[in-house]
């Protein structure tokens, strides 16, 4: 794996331990695909560090677990400001 892009996994993990943001979120901070961040964290992540990979799953089983409930609040803001 390459120098840099070895820094941006590392990057985006601290992060995403830091504020617990979601891959949509992160993506959109280091301006990069929401597919790069997935499989950062998910396939190149683990390859650097074990522990941090699992703790970064575990912050994605979250962030999955609670995004019916973001998408429904998302829905109410929009038809809220229509009325």
């Amino acid at each position: 794996m390459q120098e840099y892009i070895q820094k941006r996994v590392l990057d985006i993990c601290a992060y995403i331990l830091e504020t617990k943001a979601t891959v949509r979120h992160t993506a959109q901070v280091f301006q990069i695909s929401k597919s790069t961040v997935h499989k950062d964290m998910t396939e190149r992540l683990p390859s650097l560090n074990k522990h941090l990979a699992s703790r970064i799953k575990s912050i994605f089983e979250y962030n999955k677990a609670e995004r019916h409930l973001r998408g429904g609040e998302a829905t109410r803001r929009k038809y809220k400001d229509l009325a």
